[in-house]
Order: C-alpha cells, then sequence, then structure tokens
C-alpha cells in the first residue's frame, strides 16, 4: 500500500514442540498461543505461530488449540486484507476470503460474520478504524455495523490496549482526523475517553496540521498530537484521561502543561493575529513567561496547528509570532532566574526572609517583563525596598 513492510507473520503446521526442535536458538515469546520466537544469524526474533483456531473468546482473550488447517488459522483473522497467507515453497498466495479483492477496492471488511469477529476480541473495532485512516479505505458497512454495536462493550478493554491503540493511530496515520472522527461517531470515544466524545472536527483537523512521530518515535510529535486531540478539555481533564489511559507521568505531565498553556493563552493573541497584527513584546513576554520558556515553541506549534484547522490566522503571520516568540524567551528576562538580584541580594539590603520576599521578587520580574531595561542590581534594588516599606526588616 506504498508502504515498506514491517514484518512478516510466520504461520506453520508445526506444533511448537515441534518448531523448537527445528532450530537451535528458540524464545517462547508466546507459546500458550503457539508463537515461538526464532532468531536467525544476526540475532534477530522472527516469531512463527502454528496454525490454530480459536476454542473460547470472551472479547479480550482467546482460548487456543492447535491441529488446524491454513484455511481454518485465516478464519480467525480479524479482516480479509489479513487473511492472505503466501506460500514460499510455491510462490502461491492463499486467500479464502477475498483479501486480494478487498485490497482492489480499498475496503476494510470483517472476515466471516462481523458482529462475531469484532466481538471475539472487541479492540479489532479499533483496529479496523486504524487501517481504513492509515491507507485511506472504507469500512465495509456490515463491519461498520459491528463497530458501533460494539462501542458500549469496549469498557470491557483494558486502558493499556486501549492506549496503544490510540498511540498507533498517532503514529502510523499521516491524517488521523478520520479515525478519530470514527472513534467519535461510533461512539467508541464515549467508552473509552468519555472527555472525547464531543471532540470537534476542527479540532481533529488541528491533529492532522501537526506531523507524526513515526515508527521511530519523536517524543516532541507525540506530545503535540495528543495535546491538540485534548486541547479542548483543559489542562486537569486532559490529566485525568490519560491517567486513566495510563499514559506515562512524563507524558501526563508534558501533554496536560501544554493544553493548560493553550486554553490559558491562546485566546488572547487570536484576535490581533487574525489582524496580521503581533502584540506588542510586553504582551509577549507575558505570554512566553506564563508559557515557560522552555515550552514556548512547543506552544506556538500547537497554536499554529489550531489556527490552520480553524482558518483566520495566516501562517505568514504565525512565523513571525514564532520568530519573536523565540527571540523573548531565549534572550530577554522571563524567568525568576533571569532577575539581575537574587534572594540573596534581597536579604543582604535589609529584606526580612519570609513569604513577603517571595512576593517581591515575583514584583520584581513582572517590572522587568514590562520594562527589560530594568533589570539591573541598582534599580531593583532600589524598586524592591521600595516594596519593603512596611514588611519586617532583617534583625541582623
Amino acid at each position: 500500500m506504498g508502504e515498506a513492510h514491517l514484518d512478516w507473520d510466520l504461520a506453520t503446521a508445526a506444533t511448537p514442540a515441534q518448531v523448537r526442535k527445528l532450530f537451535r536458538r528458540t524464545v517462547p515469546v508466546g507459546i500458550e498461543f503457539g508463537t515461538i520466537g526464532v532468531l536467525d544469524r544476526d540475532n534477530v526474533m522472527h516469531e512463527v505461530t502454528t496454525f490454530r483456531r480459536d476454542v473460547k473468546t470472551d472479547g479480550r482473550h482467546a482460548v487456543v488449540e492447535f491441529g488446524a488447517s491454513l484455511d481454518e488459522d485465516l478464519a480467525r483473522r480479524d479482516f480479509t486484507i489479513n487473511a492472505i497467507a503466501y506460500d514460499p515453497l510455491d510462490h502461491r498466495l492463499h486467500d479464502p476470503f477475498g483479501g486480494q479483492i478487498d485490497l482492489t477496492r480499498r475496503v476494510v471488511r470483517a472476515v466471516g460474520e462481523a458482529e462475531a469477529r469484532v466481538r471475539e476480541d472487541r479492540l479489532r473495532a479499533l483496529r479496523a478504524i486504524r487501517f481504513a485512516a492509515r491507507f485511506r479505505f472504507e469500512i465495509e458497512p456490515d463491519t461498520w455495523k459491528a463497530i458501533v454495536g460494539s462501542a458500549p462493550f469496549l469498557t470491557r478493554l483494558s486502558p493499556e490496549r486501549v492506549k496503544q491503540e490510540l498511540e498507533k493511530t498517532m503514529e502510523q496515520v499521516v491524517a488521523p482526523s478520520t479515525a478519530f472522527a470514527r472513534w467519535r461517531d461510533s461512539g467508541a470515544f464515549a467508552s473509552v475517553v468519555p472527555t472525547l466524545s464531543h471532540v470537534s472536527d476542527d479540532t481533529l483537523r488541528a491533529v492532522d496540521a501537526l506531523p507524526r512521530p513515526g515508527l521511530a518515535g519523536r517524543p516532541l510529535r507525540k506530545t503535540l498530537r495528543i495535546a491538540a486531540l485534548f486541547s479542548e478539555v483543559g489542562g486537569k481533564e486532559a490529566e485525568r484521561a490519560l491517567r486513566d489511559l495510563r499514559f506515562s507521568n512524563q507524558d501526563i505531565a508534558n501533554v496536560s502543561a501544554l493544553v493548560d498553556r493553550w486554553t490559558r493563552f491562546a485566546p488572547s493573541l487570536t484576535p490581533s493575529l487574525a489582524a496580521d497584527v503581533l502584540p506588542t513584546d510586553a504582551d509577549l513576554r507575558r505570554v512566553a513567561a506564563g508559557i515557560g520558556r522552555l515550552r514556548v515553541a512547543a506552544f506556538v506549534r500547537l497554536a499554529a496547528a489550531h489556527w490552520s484547522a480553524g482558518g483566520g490566522v495566516s501562517p505568514a503571520v504565525v512565523r513571525r509570532l514564532y520568530r519573536r516568540m523565540i527571540t523573548i524567551a531565549f534572550r530577554e528576562p522571563i524567568e525568576l532566574a533571569d532577575l539581575a538580584v537574587d534572594g540573596d541580594d534581597l536579604r543582604s539590603a535589609g529584606i526580612a526572609t519570609g513569604p513577603a520576599l517571595g512576593q517581591i521578587l515575583h514584583a520584581l520580574l513582572q517590572r522587568v517583563i514590562d520594562e527589560p531595561a530594568a533589570n539591573t542590581r541598582d534599580v531593583l534594588l532600589g524598586v524592591a525596598r521600595e516594596l519593603a516599606v512596611g514588611t519586617p526588616t532583617s534583625a541582623q
């Protein structure tokens, strides 16, 4: 489908015990499911799975038995496009369910009865949506009906499996808005991420406007796409949802902080930018200080994605904003550490340790954000003494 294949699923009539006898170096990676890892001369592992049939399924796990035929093994696959086998000995494709026809028609279709296939493993509903979005396929009507019918039961999936599917969609799909629109429209979001059950099309298009992390994994790209998806709900709600999905603490902190900054500061920037006018440097310093120096670049990229999706702000003015905010963030005083004085300087000037000292430092920061030229030791100590009038002084 225009992409290099990532791996091959190797299947055999040999039992797991026979596979282990045939090869010198093996690893029982999933022996209860018939899968043995075989290490080649370059120490690369290839998973080899015995033909099997399902004996029992509960929507999350399956009990299998070995000794099945190739057709029986393929019959337990999820979609026809995944139920095609290649025989390397006679160079022949084995396609009992019409997968090649569906590839030509660009359709995702369940193998056999759609409801039964999705009922066997509820995650197949989300997998079908991902495949359709990734390869720009349609979903066959009976399969879509089964996905919608399965949505209320997706609550039975473990959070880890839902998280993994969401991340795969972010990583593999160039424009995931089609996938997440189907999560919303099928009722999947209402079951597995309720806070996104009414996510807007503009927000989904903002996700599209950001580059995918790719299989190599780019942490900032991943953070930006997830932040864009949750940008309507606010930082606290995003934090709760990501924690429920078992994201890492680092991912939760990065995404929720970025969403929080977006909801707090983007509304104040949008009106002037829509008029092709940058806010004043003083206003941009206040915004940069609120965002935090190390998050400014990510914030502008997230904002640019939203402005691109919703229209109203030209790419040219966004580029000007980016250049100006980066300059301000890294060359002008916007954090306490940038001040020409610190707590020791204030104590030496006779200002007592305590809450008032911290308040004075923050007041000094606001002064230099408004007037960077005031960021000198003499000026700031003078301002600090004025602010300290009426507060307890050091008893030294």
